[in-house]
């Protein structure tokens, strides 16, 4: 399949922490090595967010609502993008995707499910 596959997600306490992974397919590798990469999310109900993203050089940037809590990287050799969430609130609970910045509608995932309990 060509598309961005993401994995770690699961259920947690609030505080709790969970590292998720996503890889490129081999097929699209090429994208991850030239584009900014981005975690996104989406809540029940709600529209898709940006939560945080990654230059090829490891420049970041956050969503105000995950400064401080969440770190996102990058190993550009494995083609794979991380984010370690920390301090998890529920409302953190979501499905988290990954994509370039750029967002390829032809490349989104099936994402995988954080669940944040009180």
């Amino acid at each position: 399949q060509v598309q961005f596959v993401e994995s770690g997600g699961g259920l947690v306490q609030a505080g709790g922490s969970l590292r998720l992974s996503c890889r490129a397919s081999r097929t699209i590798t090429s994208v991850f090595n030239s584009h900014v990469m981005a975690w996104y999310r989406q809540a029940p109900g709600k529209q898709r967010e940006l939560v945080a993203s990654i230059s090829l050089g490891g420049n970041t940037d956050y969503a105000d609502f995950v400064k401080g809590r969440f770190t996102i990287s990058r190993d550009n050799a494995r083609k794979t993008l991380y984010l370690q969430m920390n301090t998890l609130k529920p409302e953190d609970t979501a499905v988290y995707y990954c994509n370039p910045v750029r967002q390829y509608d032809d490349y989104w995932g099936p994402g995988t499910q954080v669940t944040v309990s009180s």
